[in-house]
């Protein structure tokens, strides 16, 4: 098998992962509702359940950052793939508290491992091409959400019960996601294991210590500023119309798919964006879209307007978390990369659990309008890090990617 032919099956063994990934958790997450009224979860104990997965998704990150000195990547995703699948299946099957207790702690313990390895692979491939490829996968991962919201939305519709709405998204895509890690990519163990002595390389190496720290810590905040708003979105938009807004319920449903759409289009042609201006102006100019689809949603005077603003974030805030990723595997190539973006990978979550409170506790004590203009300052913060994702000289934003007339794939079929 040529080199062009593996990464080719190794790109699209790993994009077809980040889509089983997006179905599974859209699956998840849409019929929270669901899943409350089959166990008797209270409203008071719900926060607790829904808490649980972020934080033992984050402590399986921290342990694949250990994991993946002894084995590759591949391999931890490999494993957890089909766990999180089954843990969602688990999710349906039970009746009784702790079996839904037990599957939610092994979804988020194993979707941890999944995000974490799954992104090691999409900066290993992406350094393999010589261009920017991350913002494909994880638009991928939006298609999958997009197609998982919609089997949610039929489940509920026909009102089947979890375990039926569940059965046939994990029968089908279980086999698929097993047979398609055959391909999977890995790094070069030469590449692996070889000594970093570019900057900040070495004090990874050795535990990412006060220097390596510091050089990841703004891209840390970037990634937690971005989830605070991507949760802001998927928790509080549908309540926003409606009540502060005033649209009816079925308008209120429409936000958070238009942001998932908008997502999903701006991710499939960010690269192109990256190749032709460089990570640094796509990431500023995500930041400043993102930012003014905050304050349209604060002032807006009706619904409609309220959507333009959603839609804007769908496109501002779609390309900083790809080329977050990315950029962490620039500033720490080789073995160091794995760790890095580990540790990156925590702060997901972080953003993740902060979002949705820290909206809702500002819009209940003062107002939702003001609330809305957190998330907008904050993301913000990424303006003052820009720098982090790259020279602005770089064509392609990462200083590691090869001259376009070496890019791999390039002939017979584009990769």
């Amino acid at each position: 098998m040529t080199e062009d032919v593996r990464l080719r099956r190794g790109r699209g063994s790993l994009g077809f992962s980040f889509f089983v990934q997006g179905v599974t958790f859209a699956l998840l997450v849409t019929r929270i509702p669901a899943i409350q009224d089959q166990y008797g979860i209270s409203d008071g104990l719900l926060p607790a359940f829904l808490a649980a997965v972020p934080i033992l998704a984050g402590v399986a990150s921290i342990a694949t950052e250990h994991l993946v000195k002894r084995v590759a990547p591949s391999v931890v995703l490999r494993w957890a793939q089909p766990l999180v699948l089954l843990a969602l299946l688990g999710v349906g099957a039970g009746d009784q508290m702790w079996h839904v207790a037990v599957a939610l702690g092994a979804f988020g313990f194993a979707v941890g491992a999944l995000d974490a390895s799954m992104n090691m692979l999409g900066v290993s491939l992406q350094r393999a091409y010589g261009r920017s490829i991350m913002l494909g996968f994880h638009a991928s991962y939006s298609l999958g959400g997009i197609v998982g919201a919609s089997a949610a939305w039929a489940g509920a519709h026909w009102h089947l019960g979890l375990f039926s709405s569940y059965l046939p998204a994990v029968a089908v895509l279980l086999p698929l996601a097993v047979l398609g890690s055959r391909y999977y990519v890995d790094r070069p163990e030469a590449d692996r294991a070889r000594a970093v002595t570019e900057k900040g390389g070495a004090a990874v190496e050795k535990g990412l210590g006060v220097g390596g720290f510091k050089l990841l810590l703004p891209l840390c905040l970037v990634m937690a500023c971005a989830y605070i708003g991507d949760s802001t979105v998927s928790n509080w938009s549908a309540k926003y119309l409606q009540d502060v807004l005033g649209s009816s319920e079925q308008l209120a449903t429409v936000p958070y798919n238009v942001y998932m759409v908008t997502t999903l289009i701006g991710r499939s042609v960010g690269d192109l964006g990256v190749r032709r201006f460089g990570a640094v102006a796509v990431v500023r100019g995500g930041t400043l879209v993102a930012a003014l689809g905050f304050g349209v949603v604060a002032v807006a005077p009706g619904a409609w307007t309220g959507m333009l603003g959603f839609t804007l974030l769908g496109i501002g805030l779609c390309v900083i978390v790809p080329q977050t990723f990315a950029a962490a595997g620039r500033l720490f190539p080789g073995a160091s990369a794995d760790t890095a973006i580990a540790r990156l990978n925590i702060f997901n979550y972080v953003g993740f659990l902060v979002g949705a409170p820290l909206v809702g506790g500002i819009g209940d004590a003062w107002s939702y309008r003001g609330a809305m203009l957190v998330p907008m300052v904050l993301v913000l913060v990424t303006l003052f890090h820009a720098r982090s994702f790259g020279s602005d000289g770089a064509r392609y934003g990462v200083g590691h990617e090869r001259p376009r007339v070496v890019d791999v794939g390039r002939g017979g079929n584009e990769v």
